[in-house]
């Protein structure tokens, strides 16, 4: 009981703590310490969400249509390569050096490039959410894997259980908790990651509509955009503790 009213306790100090930022960035706003063209106050900035809404909703459905399906490509890839890579220790030495080399590379660097080749459509948004969100999710159940009990591997093999079962019936369960730890890193950067790819061009998305913002000095709409695409990918990560809590049943216990 006391640790749940602690916890209870700290997240409130955490509210406390941003409402007070938001005061204070809005006193020196209204106080005309903080310039109207650098910082909009949060009072211009929810004005500009509520005035802005149709057009923030549309562009914000085009971010969130394009960031779940690369997501989920990343997810699927993820799995694909690790259950291999689990199985032939060759193809991990060969794939796992270039998988790091590419997370080396920013992603406001490698997206015109990809842009240049594969043009202005979704391809090279969708090849640029794949490069991201896989990497993490990747990494994150090889070391499920590398982490399972070895007494309990040891049992499935004097079993002569086939590596198919073993794979489903123990590594995968056991990777899980794994998986979702990356899977929430993915999250976060699938949005990030499909706003930096729309600034390079596109008739749609949030990204196109800050551009288009900042090119009319509309800096109250850009940080609504940044608000929104934050409030978006809070939001995602949550959904992945919920999945999370369902999946992984046992944690419920």
């Amino acid at each position: 009981m006391m640790k749940k009213l602690k916890q209870i306790g700290r997240k409130q100090l955490g509210l406390l703590g941003l409402l007070g930022l938001v005061l204070l960035w809005q006193g020196l706003g209204l106080f005309g310490l903080l310039p109207k063209f650098i910082l909009p106050t949060p009072w211009e900035i929810l004005l500009a969400l509520g005035r802005d809404r149709e057009l923030l909703a549309f562009h914000a459905w085009a971010t969130l249509k394009v960031a779940l399906l690369g997501l989920f490509l990343g997810v699927v890839l993820a799995w694909l390569l690790a259950v291999f890579m689990d199985s032939l220790s060759w193809l991990k030495d060969l794939l796992y050096p270039l998988m790091v080399v590419t997370q080396t590379i920013p992603t406001i660097a490698l997206a015109p490039i990809l842009v240049l080749w594969l043009g202005y459509g979704i391809l090279p948004k969708l090849v640029l959410l794949v490069l991201t969100t896989t990497f993490p999710i990747m990494v994150s159940i090889l070391d499920g894997f590398r982490h399972c009990d070895q007494d309990t591997l040891l049992l499935f093999q004097l079993m002569r259980a086939r590596t198919g079962q073993i794979l489903w019936h123990f590594k995968i369960p056991t990777s899980l908790p794994y998986f979702y730890a990356g899977l929430r890193v993915s999250v976060s950067y699938a949005f990030i990651t499909t706003l930096v790819s729309e600034w390079l061009g596109g008739f749609e998305g949030l990204g196109v509509y800050m551009i288009q913002s900042k090119k009319l000095f509309q800096y109250d709409t850009m940080f609504a955009i940044i608000i929104l695409i934050s409030l978006i990918s809070l939001l995602g990560m949550k959904l992945v503790d919920v999945s999370e809590s369902y999946v992984i049943k046992w944690k419920r216990i």
